[in-house]
């Protein structure tokens, strides 16, 4: 389970399972939002966030969020 608290333009995300908390930026918060609990793919988020055209950059961030740990392969 992940908790967010705002920080002015980043957001901290304390992730209960590891331990760890994350200070991000930009979409992040958003991609997160648009995940909800369901497996979805990037293309599904980008249309939530009504980016269509850019689903190479919410790959790249999906990417990020799988290094550090916050989303997961479905």
């Amino acid at each position: 389970m992940l908790r967010r608290v705002p920080l002015d333009d980043m957001t901290a995300i304390y992730d209960r399972r590891s331990g760890q908390t994350h200070v991000v930026a930009g979409a992040v918060p958003a991609i997160l939002d648009a995940m909800g609990d369901a497996a979805v793919d990037a293309v599904t988020i980008a249309a939530a966030l009504g980016v269509e055209e850019d689903v190479a950059l919410v790959c790249e961030r999906l990417d990020e969020l799988l290094a550090i740990g916050l989303v997961e392969r479905a």
